[in-house]
């Protein structure tokens, strides 16, 4: 059964604050848990299309700074304007959150965001090609382990 636009929000809201909680408290294997549901949720609203994404975007108005910050750097492609806003308020202050909006408006502004790439016709862009077409400087070296014995 697929979820509403709803619940997928209240889920990438909840796993949002999760990570970020266990991030202060020291624990990021359980943080990068709640990472991955946050963006599977995302990814569950992302196939919706633009409904989908629509529907994330009422958390630009969240009372918690992590979840607007998040929301609005997985739509700035999508809605622009009104991520940017929340990004750019966000980045006047301090710490982790703010410094993680901080990155996404350099990333969008230098052209190397690619967290939701629009469909091109022309296939993958550079930022979003899959794994099977790495460039030689993405390979990863060689270990010991793959040394004849």
């Amino acid at each position: 059964m697929v979820k509403s636009f709803e619940k997928l929000v209240e889920e990438f809201a909840y796993h949002v604050q999760a990570q970020t909680e266990q991030i202060v408290a020291g624990d990021a294997k359980v943080g990068n848990k709640h990472a991955k549901k946050s963006i599977a949720a995302f990814m569950q609203l992302r196939a919706g299309g633009d409904a989908g994404r629509d529907a994330l975007a009422v958390l630009f108005t969240h009372p918690r700074m992590d979840v607007r910050v998040s929301a609005a750097t997985l739509l700035l492609r999508h809605r622009t304007a009104e991520a940017k806003a929340v990004l750019e308020e966000a980045a006047k202050g301090k710490g982790l959150v703010p410094f993680e909006a901080s990155e996404a408006l350099k990333r969008w502004e230098d052209g190397t965001w690619a967290l939701d790439p629009a469909e091109d016709e022309a296939g993958p862009s550079k930022c979003s090609r899959p794994r099977t077409e790495r460039a030689a400087s993405d390979r990863p070296r060689a270990s010991k382990r793959d040394k004849p014995t």
